[in-house]
């Protein structure tokens, strides 16, 4: 392996120590910073998550709150959760975890969400303001990719802005909450920006595309979709995927990335892992926008 390995870890402590502050400044204030989740059935990557959340809001001394529904929950009811958070004044951020049951529209229950509270820029009005360069809140997986990037730039000691303003950043994926603002994201600093998904892979074209990138952020929730064939030597490869495997042997329950770290790491010039890359930092972006959406409404 010749790669420089992005910790996630460190970088999730770091931004950790900066958003303890801030929680402990606003409470100089007599704010006490609030996060919401509604967990709609029983996915297991949801539940992970939602754990993780709860435990580091614990440490970060954030107020927690959870809701939790069945499956089989209609919208109404789903909707209801949203607007009972919306309305209490204990909670400045709500997240709704995905994936919702195939019944339950994604758009219409963000849309219900109170955009001052809409921590991970999901509702029409915060999209929008994300599109136009101007983000109220920067949602926290492509934020955490982007902070991981600058991570390992820092490291090597390259001007993060010359940087981005020569480079290719390829995302694979297309999903709302990851695949289009890290494009935007990848816009706003200035890089040349390629998008490709299912679509490109079945059309036999993947490759084409990510070989391209000087940056590759997976985003597909595929098992070690991207190989070594994907990558360009010398590349910048940050794995979002998270997908839980069985293991036949024993039975146990591990997360793998998109990205087939062994190979990729023996071409690229730095890789997040699976666990340990984005998802840390991802954690601990929510809690500070909730912070971020506590000043806005203090």
């Amino acid at each position: 392996m010749s790669a420089y390995v992005i910790d996630g870890r460190a970088a999730a402590q770091a931004l950790r120590s900066e958003v303890l502050a801030e929680v402990k400044a606003l409470e100089e204030t007599g704010v006490r910073p609030g996060l919401a989740t509604v967990l709609v059935g029983e996915d297991y990557a949801a539940q992970a998550y939602e754990r993780r959340v709860r435990r580091l809001a614990a440490d970060l001394d954030v107020a927690y709150f959870h809701e939790v529904l069945p499956c089989d929950a209609e919208l109404a009811d789903v909707l209801a959760a949203v607007g009972k958070l919306n309305a209490d004044p204990r909670v400045h951020g709500v997240l709704v975890l995905r994936p919702l049951p195939h019944h339950i529209p994604d758009e219409v229950v963000f849309a219900h969400l109170d955009p001052l509270k809409d921590v991970e820029s999901v509702h029409p009005y915060n999209a929008g303001l994300l599109v136009e360069g101007t983000p109220r809140f920067v949602p926290s997986t492509p934020a955490s990719c982007y902070r991981l990037i600058d991570t390992y730039l820092e490291a090597a000691g390259l001007d993060k802005e010359a940087f981005y303003r020569r480079s290719a950043i390829c995302v694979v994926g297309r999903s709302a909450n990851v695949g289009r603002p890290a494009l935007l994201l990848g816009i706003a600093r200035g890089a040349v920006v390629i998008s490709c998904d299912e679509f490109a892979y079945r059309a036999g074209r993947l490759a084409e595309h990510t070989r391209l990138g000087d940056v590759v952020i997976v985003a597909a929730g595929v098992p070690k979709l991207i190989g070594q064939n994907e990558v360009r030597r010398g590349a910048v490869v940050i794995d979002v995927g998270i997908n839980p495997v069985t293991d036949t042997a024993t039975g146990k329950v591990g997360l793998v990335g998109d990205v087939d770290f062994d190979a990729v790491a023996e071409v690229a010039a730095a890789i997040t892992p699976v666990p340990g890359g984005v998802g840390p930092v991802t954690d601990v972006w929510l809690l500070r926008n909730t912070v971020v959406a506590a000043k806005l409404q203090s």
